[in-house]
């Protein structure tokens, strides 16, 4: 079971990330455009750095919904790799099967 204040430090990242989400869009926009003037391109580059870090979706981690492990998550199920094998062993799983060769 992974800490609980690592689980409620990224679900408090997963709502920063969503409160900045359109400041950012907007600021990533006029640094992409390319017919922008370079003051201003420079303006929103320093006005993206001055937000907070958390505001960056890609800091957040995937975890495993039933004990928060940060390592061996399986996306198509949202489950680490240990929860994911019992819940496959209780047959909670449709359609995955014990590999037995």
């Amino acid at each position: 079971m992974a800490k609980k204040s690592m689980v409620a430090r990224d679900a408090k990242r997963v709502r920063v990330a969503a409160r900045y989400a359109e400041k950012r869009a907007r600021l990533k926009a006029v640094i992409n455009d390319r017919s922008a003037d370079p003051d201003q391109v420079e303006a929103a580059v320093v006005a993206l750095q001055k937000l907070p870090r958390d505001a960056s979706p890609s800091r957040k981690q995937r975890r495993c919904r039933v004990s928060g492990r940060p390592h061996a998550v399986y996306r198509k199920f949202g489950l680490g790799r240990n929860k994911l094998r019992e819940a496959v062993m209780r047959g909670d799983v449709p359609g995955v099967v014990k590999a037995s060769w």
